[in-house]
């Protein structure tokens, strides 16, 4: 039941912590978080292509048999969301496209929790386990939507100069100690 969610935050906590050794790509909790959905969508669209011999992760056959009866043939919709989930994980690692991807895959979330609230109700096991309870099926997928919004707000910040808060200088270029930086996060790399 936790197995998605943990994808997500062991890798958004792991980038955090190069955040704060001075990796500035992850300099913040939200760059972290979306580097950590990129990563848990690679795990969740894997499934969508795995056969049942890997038993590892739930294979294309497990998720098809999610898909509610109404929506016309489920194992390429399977496909289909699967490679939507590669592109979308793509298009978060690069501040141009991160717009763009994080409300596309809002969308797909939000279109995709009806398989999974069918898969809760009729209580469709994944790769034999028992299906995730609706108490917790529809929260994480919200969660899931609001970690893509807020991923989608991030190219959005305009990078401006930063101080050096040891010389107090910092107006235009070649003032200070070059200790001054570029940042997109209002803080000198600490990301607090």
């Amino acid at each position: 039941m936790l197995g998605t969610l943990m994808i997500l935050v062991g890798p958004a906590l792991g980038f955090r912590l190069l955040g704060c050794l001075g990796i500035r790509r992850f300099a913040t909790w939200r760059a972290s978080f979306t580097h950590g959905l990129a990563v848990m969508l690679v795990a969740t669209a894997t499934a969508h292509f795995t056969p049942p011999s890997v038993s590892m992760i739930p294979s294309h056959d497990d998720l098809s048999a999610m898909v509610p009866p109404f929506v016309p043939f489920p194992h390429a919709m399977v496909y289909v969301t699967g490679a939507l989930e590669f592109l979308g994980a793509a298009g978060l690692l690069r501040a141009t496209t991160r717009p763009a991807a994080g409300i596309s895959l809002a969308l797909l979330f939000a279109l995709m929790l009806p398989a999974n609230i069918y898969a809760a109700l009729e209580d469709i096991p994944l790769n034999g386990a028992p299906a995730t309870p609706l108490w917790f099926r529809i929260p994480e997928q919200l969660l899931f939507i609001v970690l893509a919004l807020w991923a989608a707000t991030t190219a959005r910040e305009v990078p401006r100069r930063v101080t050096d808060e040891r010389s107090g200088e910092g107006e235009g270029f070649g003032a200070g100690s070059g200790h001054a930086h570029w940042t997109d996060t209002g803080s000198l790399g600490s990301g607090r």
